[in-house]
């Protein structure tokens, strides 16, 4: 095997270079069939839906029970609670270069005391950085928030990006009834755009339990509600009009976008006919494909994967494990031999996390 991979780089390397393996300037019949096969690995590795747990947050994680068979959040918290070696040994293992790290869900806004909920963000971002601090090459952050009260949801990214050195922020769903495109979080979007720093979406449950999940437990949670919900929140800022105010705003949503990308074409030609509130500028698509990016997080599939490249752009798409929920074996082994282009491919695994967080180092 070793053999065979050396020839297969000396095969690459002539063809790049523009000479030949053989006298007559071509590749034998064999030569040309292996290197055909070969997939080159992405330079580098960026995960970026990848969780944390602290001992004051594990309350709000028990929430997370109702969506799961009994006694799976506990066994969680153990990996989740790991900044170390294990979790170091996991990403080496698997050559995840760097990962941005955020509080696992719901956290904070299940909160209902405002002050208690400003006052843990703050705390959970300051043990954050701690751990940022001491391996500065392998983690970033996300800033956990209190969208409780807007103003010190804005202060408090600003403070993580510009003091911490976070790569952006994450939300986990609703804050008690409210979603991101109310008027009230226009102060939180201004300070989002001044930043330039992306606001990740990730799912939490609706603040009601829709009669359509009804006897069917099994649909209620990351099988299925999450991605609903998390793709109407998506939505409801892209049709009242957040990104009109807001241009330079970004969001990411994970699980391949949880399922906008297949939905574009449809969304632009339902939108011509339907009653509106809000008068947009663009279809919307023209948003879909300006302000949010999505990454791969618990989707690990071809098909899916060609639908978002294709459908947002091969510069929206990143890729993410969604540690410790899925196995970043099948999640890695996956993007290294995924049916795409290795441009495609070095896009998805690193270049536009890099691009978009401002990392450098790597």
């Amino acid at each position: 095997m070793s053999d065979r991979r050396n020839f297969l780089r000396g095969a690459a390397a002539s063809v790049v270079a523009g000479t030949s393996l053989l006298a007559g300037g071509t590749l034998s019949a064999s030569a040309a069939s292996q290197l055909a096969q070969v997939k080159l690995k992405p330079k580098r590795i960026i995960a970026l839906e990848e969780h944390f747990m602290l001992p004051e947050f594990e309350g709000y994680l028990h929430e997370t029970q109702q969506n799961l068979k009994s006694g799976l959040v506990d066994k969680v918290v153990t990996p989740l609670s790991d900044f170390g070696q294990r979790r170091l040994d996991i990403m080496d293992e698997h050559g995840i270069d760097f990962a941005v790290l955020s509080l696992s869900g719901p956290g904070v806004q299940i909160e209902p005391d405002t002050n208690k909920a400003v006052r843990l963000a703050r705390y959970a971002n300051d043990r954050l950085a701690a751990e940022m601090q001491k391996r500065p090459t392998r983690y970033g952050g996300f800033a956990h928030l209190a969208m409780q009260d807007p103003q010190a949801a804005a202060d408090e990214l600003e403070r993580c990006v510009r003091q911490l050195q976070m790569q952006g922020g994450m939300i986990n769903g609703e804050t008690n009834g409210l979603y991101l495109d109310d008027r009230r979080y226009d102060v939180f979007w201004q300070r989002v755009e001044e930043l330039a720093v992306p606001v990740y979406i990730h799912p939490g449950n609706p603040p009601d339990y829709p009669h359509m999940y009804a006897n069917h437990p099994e649909m209620w949670g990351p099988v299925w509600s999450w991605a609903a919900e998390t793709c109407s929140h998506a939505l409801r800022l892209v049709f009242s009009g957040t990104f009109d105010r807001f241009p330079g705003a970004k969001i990411i949503l994970g699980h391949m976008g949880e399922t906008l990308p297949i939905q574009i074409w449809r969304l632009d030609s339902r939108y011509k006919i339907a009653n509106t509130k809000y008068e947009i500028q663009h279809l919307p698509s023209w948003y879909l494909r300006r302000n949010i990016m999505l990454t791969t997080s618990g989707v690990c599939d071809d098909a899916a994967l060609r639908c978002a490249l294709d459908s947002m752009g091969e510069h929206n798409v990143m890729f993410s494990v969604d540690y410790p929920f899925e196995d970043t074996k099948t999640a890695t082994d996956w993007i290294r031999n995924a049916n795409i282009s290795d441009s495609e491919r070095n896009k998805v695994a690193w270049e536009n996390a890099a691009t978009l967080m401002k990392i450098q180092h790597l």
